[in-house]
């Protein structure tokens, strides 16, 4: 999901005289951040169910950190669940974006029930998509074990397209971490935001996504970069940018749970968070691990304050060490690919060295973000021609996308690409929050897991072999042509699943000068 303002539109449909009146009132600034004690992470301890479960499991693999991937929707909200059940000291949770629907409140009831138990919870939540939560979350914030702050807030709480009319700069730019750390044993690291189109709960549209739960010494890196995020300048107090907020009724938020847990719909959420075996195995000592040098990979939160071209504030030369130069193979998965043209030559480059590139990302028909595609479009042909092979997610559920199994998708009737992902020489993976876009580069924070595992690795690339044709189009070339492979089809001519005005809406956007900010 990619910030854009909308302030302009809005206001040309007021009288001017009120324009002007909503302009100077948004023209205020954020206030001076409240002086706050630090606050850091619990150090891990040996008394807590996730402490016995694990400690003994990371001792036997000294320098090493045990991942499992979470590809099924259903089976990573029950993890998320699971794990914060468990907790008997910390609760530390860091997102882009958490909706207020089912899964979301579900996920709120559940970070105040570990509250309830004592257990120390911090929310930190980007405020670019918090609109309509102010008084659930300062009830939240009211409990004496839970506080919540917002990352890069936004001074205007109703009208929020006038603050990107006077703060386009600052607001423009966002942390889109994603964090979900419990008594810093064990951390879900990954893609997925908190709601329900993340979690397969069976709307119309689906992400395709993918998490891992990891354990071991990267835990308290995370816990570290928690820590620093926490901390920074641009991590507000709920109550210093929405005091004036009142709270939600704690009877209204019970209510609300209750309609939602008598709602036959997210029956299958109950069950999920009963049935699925995977934390219970883990606590048990009976989940397979895998393991493997692992390092956190992560932008200093500063990054939002200051102009995109400080490199020393950014994860990219660090994730680009990490992952190494490819010598055979590099897989990637990026719902939101625009490569810019020094990063279609560094593809280039590399297939043409002999390296077998392949790209998965978003068809036309299955992307959420329009303007996203047309950069990504500008560019397709100079990559194929150029030796990368890609495939295009098809609109429809059921698709192998991530390095486990993915048949979980709840009924959607259609499906979107949302795991971001990259695999190199079928020995180093990446899982996290980065897409290989500029905004990612440049402007968003982001953090991720590099995994240094062959058989995670080796996954991901046999993923791909798999995925085609009953999950993705295969782009080729014929004669300096566009194809779509869709076998036993003949092959398609224009983008396939599209009408004429959608495929000439991004053809326009494509001629626009926005690429640094998609």
């Amino acid at each position: 999901m990619r910030p854009f303002p909308t302030a302009f539109r809005a206001l040309l449909r007021l009288p001017t005289a009120l324009a002007v009146v909503l302009l100077v009132t948004a023209c205020a600034g954020l206030p001076p951040k409240p002086d706050t004690p630090p606050s850091t992470a619990l150090p891990p301890g040996e008394t807590t169910r996730l402490d016995r479960a694990i400690a003994p499991e990371v001792a036997r693999q000294p320098g090493r950190a045990g991942v499992v991937p979470l590809a099924e929707g259903r089976e990573a909200f029950a993890a998320r669940v699971l794990i914060a059940e468990a907790a008997e000291r910390s609760l530390d949770i860091q997102v882009y974006i958490w909706h207020g629907d089912t899964t979301g409140v579900l996920m709120f009831e559940v970070a105040r029930r570990a509250a309830e138990r004592g257990v120390r919870v911090r929310l930190l939540l980007d405020d670019n998509n918090t609109a309509g939560l102010d008084p659930l979350l300062a009830m939240l914030d009211a409990h004496p074990n839970l506080e919540v702050r917002l990352f890069n807030p936004f001074v205007q709480r109703r009208m929020r397209p006038l603050g990107y009319a006077t703060e386009f700069s600052r607001l423009n730019r966002r942390m889109h971490n994603k964090s979900f750390t419990a008594d810093n044993r064990v951390t879900i690291v990954g893609g997925r935001n908190i709601g329900d189109e993340y979690f397969a709960a069976g709307q119309d549209a689906s992400f395709a996504d993918l998490d891992v739960i990891a354990a071991g010494d990267v835990v308290r890196e995370v816990s570290a970069s928690f820590d620093r995020y926490w901390n920074s300048a641009s991590a507000y107090p709920l109550s210093a940018v929405a005091g004036a907020v009142g709270p939600m009724d704690a009877a209204d938020f019970a209510a609300r749970i209750e309609r939602i847990r008598n709602d036959p719909a997210s029956e299958a959420y109950r069950r999920a968070v009963r049935d699925t075996p995977l934390v219970r195995d883990l606590l048990a000592g009976q989940r397979h691990w895998h393991w493997g040098p692992t390092r956190l990979v992560v932008d200093d939160p500063a990054k939002v304050l200051n102009p995109p071209e400080r490199d020393d504030l950014q994860m990219l030369p660090a994730l680009n060490a990490a992952l190494g130069e490819p010598q055979r193979q590099l897989d990637l998965v990026s719902p939101y690919f625009v490569p810019g043209e020094e990063g279609t030559k560094a593809l280039v480059a590399l297939a043409n060295r002999g390296v077998r590139v392949r790209l998965l990302t978003n068809s036309l028909a299955a992307t959420d973000v329009a303007a996203v595609h047309a950069g990504y479009a500008k560019r397709r042909e100079d990559l194929l021609r150029g030796g990368v092979r890609i495939y295009e997610l098809k609109p429809l559920p059921g698709a192998e996308v991530a390095p486990t199994r993915a048949d979980g998708w709840g009924g959607s009737s259609r499906a979107s690409l949302h795991a971001k992902t990259f695999a190199v020489d079928r020995e180093r993976i990446f899982v996290g929050s980065f897409n290989l876009d500029p905004r990612s580069a440049r402007l968003n924070t982001e953090m991720g897991l590099v995994i240094d595992n062959p058989a995670l690795a080796g996954q991901l690339a046999d993923g791909l072999d798999r995925i085609a044709p009953a999950g993705a189009y295969e782009v080729t070339l014929d004669d300096g042509d566009l194809r779509w492979a869709d076998p036993p089809s003949p092959a398609l001519r224009t983008e396939p699943e599209t009408g004429f005005l959608r495929r000439a809406t991004v053809r326009f956007m494509s001629w626009l000068p926005i690429e640094w900010m998609l």
